[in-house]
């Protein structure tokens, strides 16, 4: 279950993954300070290290959000990224026309949770040969994920992984269920846990969506201790001004410290014997001297 993202191998053996960056570009400078300060943790604490950043947010709760600076600027922006610090790049994309132009200069492209079934933009999106990131969507069962997973297979492109974000519980919430981690790894890929999406209240502003960033912690490190291959978070300089998720984005300040918490709790799951216990109704029986 390793798949390549440039050089960087993603898998239940290799280094751990994070996936970080602006919710969405709001300015150059927010983009490559992010950018740039990310780099420098990957490196001073040794794991992969993949920059995000949305060129548009299709899907945001009110006409009048912000959305980004469009497919074009966008790609631009990421290409500079790419040539001033190395770094891989991942951005969403919404529509099957997107994805020539995303797959020139994009490393990942992702599939946004609300896309997740859409087959032709699946398809689209795996005939440029990049890798692929579908999100689980909120309405999902885990298992079911791995028909988008076939989609992605059968268009001939092997390098495909997908990310948790939680599942729609009642309106405005979700709820995470850490059973998915290793059920979704069953489908033969690597999986991300989305550590800001999922303290997401989605529309939980009215006009806008709210979130509990106080809890990307303890979510966080309880993906890692169930197994997942990387973490997903989006981080800003300052989230409260922010102009996309601003409520469950990490600070750019904080995000060394919890990152080095993640991989603490990885190096202790990858220190002990994997425990793999049988189904109901597959249990032998023990003879136990009293």
């Amino acid at each position: 279950m390793t798949i390549k993202i440039g050089s960087i191998e993603v898998g239940r053996d290799k280094p751990f993954l994070i996936i970080a960056g602006p919710c969405v570009m709001e300015s150059w400078d927010i983009v490559y300070k992010t950018a740039v300060w990310l780099k420098d943790l990957s490196q001073k604490h040794n794991f992969s290290f993949v920059f995000k950043s949305s060129f548009d947010k299709a899907n945001r709760t009110s006409i009048d959000s912000y959305r980004g600076p469009g497919l074009e600027d966008g790609m631009a922006m990421l290409k500079e990224i790419k040539s001033k610090t190395g770094l891989p790049v991942l951005s969403d994309i919404h529509e099957v026309e997107q994805c020539a132009a995303a797959g020139e200069v994009l490393d990942v492209l992702q599939i946004p949770a609300f896309l997740c079934r859409q087959t032709d933009l699946l398809i689209a999106a795996a005939k440029t040969g990049k890798c692929v990131n579908i999100k689980k969507g909120q309405f999902v069962a885990p298992d079911d994920m791995k028909n988008a997973v076939k989609k992605v297979l059968d268009s001939g492109n092997k390098n495909v992984f997908l990310t948790e974000r939680g599942t729609t519980f009642g309106y405005n919430n979700l709820v995470v269920d850490m059973r998915s981690i290793p059920m979704m790894q069953a489908h033969g890929v690597p999986v991300i846990y989305d550590a800001t999406h999922s303290v997401q209240l989605p529309g939980g502003g009215g006009t806008v969506s709210h979130g509990l960033r106080q809890y990307v912690p303890h979510l966080g490190r309880a993906a890692v201790a169930a197994g997942c291959d990387g973490v997903f978070m989006e981080v800003h300089p300052n989230p409260d001004e922010a102009k996309s998720d601003g409520p469950n984005q990490v600070p750019l300040s904080q995000a060394e410290e919890l990152i080095d918490q993640l991989l603490k709790v990885h190096n202790l799951v990858k220190s002990m014997p994997e425990l793999n216990l049988p189904q109901a109704g597959k249990c032998m029986e023990v003879a136990v001297k009293v």
